[in-house]
């Protein structure tokens, strides 16, 4: 957990970015599974890369923004054990959501709805900072371990 000189591995960075984005959408079909799979006949893509589902004027919207709200949550969860570092957080939460915002501009163009970049922009709130949050108490909490192994070996 404690770390000396930065080592630059971009193959590490690139595998970190791909898990992320995997679990981020393992987590997210989980949620839309549960949430928007009971409400609708068929589910689809349709749910996770089109901005016009994320609304707040029907009750599958709700479980749209929902399923996306605790994935967000369920990200932070996963930076935690790929990523171990705090300050990486934020780098890593933003690019879960610039290439989740380029693959829905590839799907169904350019996300015009307010609601839309309001679930968004909290859900990379929500994975960046309780990301760090729980980064930092790990770290903190690691390094309690190791002082009182220290404390312990001289007594």
């Amino acid at each position: 957990m404690f770390y000396g000189t930065v080592v630059w591995d971009p193959w590490l960075i690139v595998a970190q970015i791909v898990c992320i984005q995997c679990l981020y959408y393992l987590s997210l079909g989980v949620f839309m599974g549960v949430l928007v799979g009971t409400r609708v006949n068929k589910m689809s893509l349709v749910y996770f890369f089109d901005f016009a589902t994320v609304t707040l004027s029907t009750v599958t919207g709700w479980c749209v923004v929902v399923s996306f709200l605790l994935s967000s949550v369920a990200g932070a969860g996963v930076l935690l054990y790929l990523i171990e570092r705090a300050k990486k957080c934020l780098d890593f939460s933003a690019t879960i959501y610039i290439i989740h915002l380029c693959i829905c501009v590839l799907y169904g163009g350019w996300p015009s709805s307010v609601t839309w970049w309001v679930v968004n922009g909290t859900g990379l709130a929500i994975t960046a900072l309780l990301g760090e949050y729980l980064s930092t108490k790990a770290t903190i909490s690691y390094g309690l371990v190791i002082l009182n192994s220290i404390f312990m070996a001289l007594m």
